[in-house]
């Protein structure tokens, strides 16, 4: 089963149709499982109402399977840490990218956002 944790520049970028949208949505159709943070949920809706979109139609979430730690993340945090400073969110997101590539092996990485693809690369994910 080939799968992929997503974060919210990607999702963000296919629904306002910004460069890499594209991309996104051809990386998407290659895997079974797309798994993130139910935090994306949040900052969608928070970028969505920001840019204009009152009721978006958010029919994408319906295909992530959401990653809910049921422990501290704090090693992960370190670990993404010692592979370069994030801000929050970023940081959270490759964090439980990293809880869940224990259990999913293999998985890879979807971003849009320089610095973060930069971290996931040095911590071994695949990246599209």
């Amino acid at each position: 089963m080939k799968a992929a944790y997503i974060d919210t520049s990607s999702v963000l970028a296919v629904y306002l149709l910004e460069p890499g949208h594209r991309k996104v949505l051809d990386a998407l159709d290659k895997y079974d499982e797309i798994l993130s943070s139910n935090l994306l949920e949040a900052e969608l809706r928070s970028a969505m109402l920001r840019e204009g979109f009152e009721s978006p139609d958010l029919d994408l979430l319906e295909r992530l399977v959401w990653v809910l730690p049921s422990r501290p993340l704090s090693g992960e945090l370190s670990t993404v840490l010692s592979a370069g400073y994030l801000r929050g969110a970023d940081l959270w997101h490759l964090a439980c990218a990293l809880y869940v590539r224990g259990s999913h092996n293999g998985v890879e990485f979807v971003t849009l956002d320089r610095r973060q693809l930069e971290v996931a690369v040095r911590l071994g994910f695949e990246s599209v």
